[in-house]
């Protein structure tokens, strides 16, 4: 199913491991334009919904087109909720735009046959089954729970220390 909330429990733990050196909203786009591919293809009925987006190769270029987009459409965003400290620093916008497509094909790996995550170089899909999806999910979840109780503790200690 296209833009599934598992893959975001990662991102959270991302976020609340990097804070600042790493950006939600720049992780998140990357989730949704990962998946534009396989909704399309879900829309016209393909036998294959993964395809090229879900390689390295397409990983890399999603993630160039996220790291260029991330930062002019979240900060904005972010100013808008009150919740931009600063600007998000470039590099920061595509490391974590790389940091969500490749994650997303390796999760996306382990649960769908239809992928060749390693195309051109190995073809088939080595990482399908590597984890049980039922324990995929749940990795998935404790990641996100982590990752919130950590960002709720640097939130804290941030707003302490401005007192």
């Amino acid at each position: 199913m296209p833009f599934t909330p598992f893959h975001l429990g990662p991102g959270a733990l991302f976020k609340g491991a990097g804070g600042d050196r790493f950006s939600f909203m720049v992780f998140g786009g990357a989730q949704v334009l990962m998946d534009i591919e396989p909704l399309v293809r879900i829309l016209r009925h393909d036998g294959v919904l993964h395809g090229f987006t879900h390689t390295i190769a397409g990983a890399l270029a999603v993630g160039a087109i996220t790291g260029a987009l991330g930062k002019p459409i979240s900060e904005p965003i972010l100013r808008f909720f009150g919740l931009l400290r600063h600007p998000i620093p470039w590099k920061v916008s595509f490391i974590t735009a790389m940091i969500g497509t490749y994650s997303h094909i390796i999760l996306d790996g382990i649960m769908h046959a239809d992928m060749e995550p390693f195309w051109p170089l190995i073809a088939g899909n080595p990482l399908l089954g590597l984890v049980d999806v039922g324990l995929l999910h749940i990795l998935c979840a404790i990641c996100g729970i982590i990752g919130a109780i950590a960002v709720a503790v640097r939130w804290s200690a941030r707003n302490d220390l401005e007192r």
